[in-house]
């Protein structure tokens, strides 16, 4: 598959705050770098039939102001789209809205970079999980760019789903978890709060009890 603790250690993450329709929100930032141009990884993150080679199916209308549906999770709509930079769009998943913002450029070394910040609203579900909730996802969905942009490739769907509920699949959660527990503590959460939600999170992900310590409280 791949090295997860490599590819987990290859990711950025940080946390901000935004006033955002004159409420508190967190803004949960993810990125990576990649051996690739700046139009490929564009064509990777906006071409339907490669988005789903990666990530999951995608329709609808993928314009400004248009709607689209993600096949099994979110849907929204395209508010700006400026080729080859970036893209925003509302994020609508289990009765609730966030946004999100997608930014492509490339490095001084002249790698592609993408970047991805996911603006939420704080409220209790945030309180309880805190930014593992939605970072061990786009994680996930990292793992899938990077694959694919190594091999050409596409995800088989059956054997990704046996991979996350693998042993494998299951020591990446927790990384990953714990990466952002590190992401939350470093932007002024409590340490013991930041904690406690990134192991309720971790512990769903895993379908394992929340108990022990992590990495995370060294």
């Amino acid at each position: 598959m791949i090295d997860i603790r490599e590819q987990i250690g290859s990711v950025d993450r940080r946390l901000g705050d935004r006033v955002l329709d004159g409420r508190e929100a967190r803004v949960l930032t993810i990125g990576r770098s990649f051996d690739t141009t700046v139009e490929d990884l564009w064509q990777a993150c906006t071409d339907p039939e490669r988005i789903r080679r990666w990530f999951l199916p995608v329709s609808g209308d993928l314009r400004p102001g248009g709607r689209y549906r993600i096949e099994g999770n979110a849907s929204g709509v395209i508010e700006r789209c400026d080729p080859p930079r970036s893209f925003s769009a509302t994020w609508e998943y289990g009765g609730q809205v966030s946004w999100i913002e997608v930014r492509i450029g490339e490095t001084p070394d002249g790698r592609a970079r993408f970047e991805l910040d996911h603006i939420a609203h704080v409220d209790d579900r945030w309180d309880e999980f805190g930014p593992g909730a939605v970072g061990i996802g786009w994680d996930g969905a990292l793992l899938g760019l990077t694959l694919h942009l190594a091999t050409g490739e596409g995800i088989d769907p059956k054997e990704a789903e046996a991979w996350m509920t693998s042993e494998e699949g299951r020591a990446f959660y927790r990384l990953s978890g714990d990466a952002w527990c590190e992401a939350d503590i470093a932007s002024g959460t409590d340490k013991d709060k930041a904690r406690a939600a990134s192991q309720r999170t971790i512990a769903f992900y895993t379908g394992e009890a929340a108990a022990g310590q992590d990495a995370c409280e060294s």
